[in-house]
């Protein structure tokens, strides 16, 4: 079973036990369907969706909450109870912050309230990828830390490429840059998933002398899972790493080398739908 069909499982698993057993959500049980730890499940719930798992599963709570307190005369103090809260006024509190009015506000029938719909899945990309062993290579370039923690790194990495632009850096790695296919290369300090606070770094493969304010790193020779990513950026590469995590992280099909993994983006219009970007993973066969 691939990871999409083991997601949808626990999303009609989740609404089953909300909707229909009125039960509490069992992390045990959930973290058998998905075949690894809960806490390991829950950091590829958040990669994959941009959304913590405790977060869908209190939207979901409230938006079905909402639901009863319009279409049921059931006592607030009891819907608490139904969706696990500990008080009315622990719920209460939950609902105003959701909906933006208090439970009893919402039986009004001109007030609106919000609905947080039960995740659907998206269709997936095909992606190429191969296997390629490449000899050692030098990268010369900028780099900053950025967190994994609430999908930071997300908005981070961007940013990070925009002012390498305006200031002249981006400029001055494609001087700089010597590599037969001429590219840049975005790298990850981390592979781990856990890992929360990681270095990214923009860089080039380069033979030139290091300038001023610069860093290098040496990249051994390995062999890669190299994964190619069609479209505009960062939206490309980004759709990229989350069909990693789907279908390798869960049964991950190589051991992964002692080596950062690499994001290399091609020369040309990057805004272009058939812009090529590539995932690197360095891998132990």
């Amino acid at each position: 079973m691939d990871w999409n069909a083991l997601l949808q499982t626990i999303i009609d698993y989740i609404e089953n036990h909300l909707q229909r057993d009125e039960a509490p959500i069992d992390h045990d049980e959930i973290a058998q369907i998905a075949g690894c730890s809960f806490d390991f499940f829950q950091k590829v719930f958040s990669y994959m969706n941009k959304i913590s798992f405790a977060e869908y599963i209190r939207f979901r709570k409230l938006t079905l909450a909402g639901y009863d307190i319009k279409s049921t005369n059931l006592k607030v103090v009891d819907i608490s109870y139904k969706y696990g809260y500990d008080s009315p006024t622990s719920f209460t509190k939950a609902f105003l912050q959701f909906h933006g009015v208090s439970p009893r506000e919402a039986r009004n029938k001109d007030v609106e309230l919000k609905v947080y719909p039960k995740m659907q899945l998206h269709s997936k990309q095909q992606y190429a990828w191969r296997l390629k062993q490449k000899n050692a290579f030098r990268l010369i370039g900028k780099k900053i830390k950025v967190s994994r923690q609430n999908n930071e790194h997300y908005s981070k990495i961007p940013e990070f490429w925009s002012e390498c632009q305006r200031n002249g850096v981006f400029a001055k790695l494609i001087s700089l840059d010597t590599a037969n296919k001429r590219g840049i290369f975005g790298l990850f300090s981390a592979a781990d998933p856990l890992i929360e606070d990681i270095d990214y770094a923009i860089m080039v493969i380069s033979d030139k002398e290091l300038p001023d304010g610069f860093e290098e790193i040496i990249i051994p020779a390995e062999t890669w899972a190299i994964f190619d990513c069609l479209g505009p950026t960062p939206q490309a590469i980004q759709n990229g790493w989350r069909y990693l995590l789907e279908e390798w992280v869960i049964k991950y099909p190589f051991q992964h080398a002692d080596c950062p993994e690499l994001e290399w983006y091609s020369d040309g219009n990057s805004y272009d739908e058939n812009y090529l970007s590539q995932i690197w993973i360095p891998i132990m066969e």
